[in-house]
């Protein structure tokens, strides 16, 4: 009889698990929470349908910080995913990002934002039907409502779309943190995701208007050793892939003074700014700090039998140089780098070659 009872018991805690994570309302349901302070960013607030769909293209962008799903544009407080998603509380589907526009301008987020929606459609977006799924721009200033109002004609001027561009330019008022288990979807939940995505229309919608314009372009990635050996000179070779130390005063780089960026001569990654490069006296490019923090990687390094920190990128895995303790105010920091690690791109180059985002920057 107690082996009958455990049994029953077992089956009735099996049976409660498997109702418990198959209804995602009955998980906690409390707003995503962050270690960073987010309030040093700007925000920018994009309604563009399902928010699972919008987190992605944003998140991968350098400049931006973070990028939280969830509702505006209703009345209801504290609203719920199931009020939200019935069309109860007067809310869109929303994606919160914050960004640095000193890395990331306000018209790049536009222009992603774009390539992402149908914005002739004002009964949804996709397979999502209702107004809680429409397409809309939550301006939070003037300044972006003036860009997004720009933007907007842009588009139209395309002459792309068969029908009227309808996606409205609203005031933002409140954003309310969808609940956590929307949060990341994509990268918690890939399968489901990717079969979701696959099947409501919006990637085929945006390959026939954009082809492959809509993807995301800032994919750096690590060729294969053969074709980095006929790349690579053999001095960039040794430095970035053998950890090897270029010499000083005779190298691309270290007096450099013109404007621009430099990048991962494996990856193409961005890495530094030429305004936070300066002379450190050693004969090697000095930064003050990197231009996409995350691109770098700090890993320590005892190889001169002391302990030192090594850096190195983050999509090119390149040994690029080390840091040290001994630079320029406001940072303290020196990122001593070898030039055959490093390719640098002029300001007037940027658009050409795909750092459009950068551009802000100069001009």
């Amino acid at each position: 009889m107690k082996i009958f009872a455990q049994g029953i018991l077992a089956v009735i805690i099996l049976v409660f698990g498997i109702l418990w994570f198959q209804h995602p309302s009955s998980l906690n349901t409390s707003h995503m929470q962050t270690s960073e302070d987010l309030s040093q960013y700007s925000q920018a607030t994009f309604a563009g349908g399902c928010f699972w769909c919008m987190e992605h293209p944003f998140e991968k962008l350098s400049g931006v910080t973070a990028v939280i799903s969830g509702y505006s544009g209703g009345d209801t407080k504290q609203p719920t995913y199931n009020e939200v998603s019935a069309g109860r509380s007067g809310h869109l589907e929303v994606v919160q990002i914050y960004y640095d526009p000193s890395i990331i301008s306000y018209e790049t987020l536009l222009d992603v934002f774009w390539k992402q929606v149908d914005p002739t459609d004002e009964g949804g977006q996709f397979v999502d039907r209702g107004k809680q799924y429409s397409s809309a721009i939550f301006y939070h200033n003037e300044k972006q409502k003036q860009i997004a109002q720009i933007s907007k004609q842009k588009i139209k001027n395309l002459k792309i779309y068969d029908n009227p561009i309808i996606t409205p330019l609203i005031a933002f008022k409140t954003f309310y943190p969808a609940e956590s288990y929307h949060q990341d979807y994509y990268k918690i939940n890939p399968i489901r995701y990717n079969y979701y995505r696959s099947r409501s229309g919006r990637d085929d919608f945006l390959q026939k208007t954009w082809g492959d314009g809509h993807k995301d372009s800032q994919t750096y990635k690590k060729p294969d050793d053969t074709t980095l050996q006929k790349q690579l000179t053999d001095l960039e070779y040794s430095v970035t892939q053998q950890s090897k130390t270029e010499k000083p005063f005779d190298n691309t780089y270290w007096d450099n003074t013109k404007e621009g960026i430099y990048v991962d001569i494996v990856s193409g990654e961005p890495l530094f700014h030429s305004k936070d490069k300066y002379k450190s006296g050693t004969g090697w490019p000095s930064f003050s700090k990197p231009l996409v923090p995350k691109n770098i990687v700090a890993t320590d390094d005892f190889f001169l039998l002391s302990k030192r920190t090594e850096i190195r990128s983050s999509h090119g895995d390149s040994h690029l140089g080390h840091l040290f303790a001994d630079g320029p105010a406001p940072t303290g920091l020196r990122y001593c780098m070898n030039s055959a690690a490093l390719r640098f791109v002029p300001k007037e180059d940027l658009k050409k070659e795909g750092y459009e985002e950068f551009m802000n920057l100069f001009f």
